[in-house]
């Protein structure tokens, strides 16, 4: 069966036990976006070779490329992973690149660099690990080992968050190189922590994005300033968090306490709130006393 008919997972019976092919059943994939400094140039053996080295419970990795194709088509697994890679010798789109890289936290030199690439390859998860978290860890171990290919960065454009590349550089990782991915806050990059102003608000909305993809809600709150930006992004970090280990529920008109004294009192968007919208469920939190709890609206 060729790279082709595995790559869009059609069953046909192939003589290579140990080829790799997608996965029929994900239909909507979770996927990361690599970003390189120069023209793509990679070849299946250096390929698999970074794979193999990136993590010891990688060493059966294995690399496909398509050959003598105009664009890049790959995959590559190991274990239950398989990962669909398509590539462009072109720039990605201006407004989802500017959607990832300027609300992310990172130095605005950095952020100008990666505005300046020149190829990129998208990372879709085809195997058959059903956790989100997993899924997430595969891709970005793939993001990891086109390190050495001159990736410049990592974009997860349904969280409206990106990073440098060099994060997920298997030399500054070491071998616990997937242990750390597998615990990174999830809105350093599995999710996303946006800030932005909304004309005629008085202060700022915090959100977060791509809370769907692991079957929670997002959360967004009214701060009074960017300066209480890193108390929301820490809050809803460690409120998704326990929300994604414990499978607890939380839904407007719920109340959660996060301080003596605080306690995060959750609703619906206002229609007025539209900016608010999708794409998933999202819940406002509105911080308040023990004393307001019950007090009516």
């Amino acid at each position: 069966m060729s790279i082709f008919s595995r790559f869009f997972g059609r069953n046909e019976e192939t003589a290579d036990a140990r080829a790799l092919s997608a996965n029929p059943a994900i239909e909507n994939p979770l996927s990361l976006q690599v970003l390189f400094a120069a023209p793509l140039a990679i070849a299946e053996d250096t390929l698999t070779a970074a794979l193999r080295a990136y993590h010891p419970s990688m060493g059966q990795a294995r690399a496909e490329i398509a050959p003598d194709m105009p664009e890049f088509l790959g995959l590559v697994g190991w274990d239950k992973h398989v990962v669909r890679m398509v590539g462009f010798n072109a720039p990605y789109p201006n407004d989802s690149l500017e959607a990832c890289v300027a609300p992310s936290h990172y130095p605005g030199t950095v952020k100008d660099e990666i505005r300046a690439h020149a190829s990129h390859i998208i990372l879709y998860y085809a195997g058959f690990e059903e956790d989100p978290l997993e899924q997430y860890v595969a891709l970005a171990a793939v993001a990891g080992a086109l390190t050495g290919f001159g990736a410049m960065a990592v974009l997860n454009e349904h969280a409206h968050t990106s990073l440098p590349a060099g994060v997920f550089d298997a030399e500054s990782l070491g071998e616990e190189s997937l242990d750390l991915l597998r615990t990174l806050p999830l809105n350093m990059l599995y999710c996303g922590f946006v800030k932005y102003e909304v004309e005629g608000v008085d202060g700022v909305w915090m959100r977060t994005y791509g809370g769907d993809a692991f079957g929670l809600p997002d959360f967004a709150a009214l701060a009074r300033g960017h300066h209480e930006g890193e108390t929301y992004s820490n809050m809803f970090n460690n409120i998704m968090g326990y929300l994604r280990e414990s499978g607890a529920e939380l839904g407007a008109g719920h109340t959660m306490q996060i301080g003596e004294n605080a306690f995060m009192k959750l609703r619906d968007p206002a229609k007025e709130e539209y900016y608010l919208d999708g794409p998933g469920q999202v819940l406002v939190a509105e911080i308040i006393t023990a004393d307001e709890i019950n007090k009516p609206e």
